[in-house]
């Protein structure tokens, strides 16, 4: 083989092997995040807030390796299986985040991209609404209501973000199935609070019966 010719196969595969290997670590990295995100948002959901945070702490420096190992790669840090992690990990901490009240951290506090916080923060919406219903089993109260406000803020947000697809990465669908979540909470918790008011003026009518009887 030409000198030439067998100096530039080496060096492919040299660099071709190298960004196989950096992709064969992501994947697994990916996966890992993916699975911490999870488990985190079931911690949450079961109110296990230490756990969580715990959780939260190991998906960020999945998170954040995952950023440092690809920076030579950058068409495996913007694939869509990396930015789906780490959009799974944004989800996670921004639920765990919203549900406690805690400030949100901003995209740079999270060390993610900007398009890839807002695809996890328009995915909370789906975890509020959850949170919703956990509330509504036990009756009517203002905290669902608190997180009703949060969804429609996050909407808000959102509908102001019209850019391409190209630029934002599904981040319209997103936003377009969002607002159907939030008008059924709206309506599961106006149907709530109708079903409060209604048992309240029967035990109210029951009381005063009970006292007019005994007059």
């Amino acid at each position: 083989m030409n000198s030439d010719f067998s100096r530039l196969s080496d060096q492919c595969h040299q660099v071709l092997e190298a960004c196989d290997k950096a992709r064969e670590g992501a994947l697994e990295q990916t996966r890992l995040l993916t699975r911490n995100a999870a488990n985190t948002i079931r911690a949450v959901h079961r109110q296990e807030f230490t756990l969580a945070e715990q959780l939260l702490t190991e998906a960020r420096a999945i998170s954040d390796a995952l950023k440092a190992n690809l920076e030579p790669y950058p068409e495996l840090y913007f694939s869509g299986y990396t930015q789906d992690s780490i959009k799974e990990y944004v989800e996670a901490q921004l639920t765990l985040d919203l549900i406690q009240g805690n400030p949100l951290p901003l995209p740079a506090e999270l060390n993610v991209e900007v398009s890839t916080y807002l695809r996890g923060l328009s995915e909370t919406i789906g975890e509020l609404r959850r949170k919703c219903l956990d509330i509504l089993r036990q009756g009517y109260s203002e905290e669902a209501e608190r997180l009703l406000d949060l969804m429609d803020e996050i909407y808000a947000l959102l509908v102001t973000v019209d850019y391409p697809d190209a630029v934002t990465h599904g981040l319209r669908r997103q936003t377009d199935l969002a607002r159907g979540i939030i008008e059924r909470t709206r309506a599961d918790l106006t149907t709530s609070l109708r079903q409060e008011c209604l048992q309240k003026a029967i035990v109210s009518l029951e009381n005063k019966l009970e006292e007019n009887g005994k007059e």
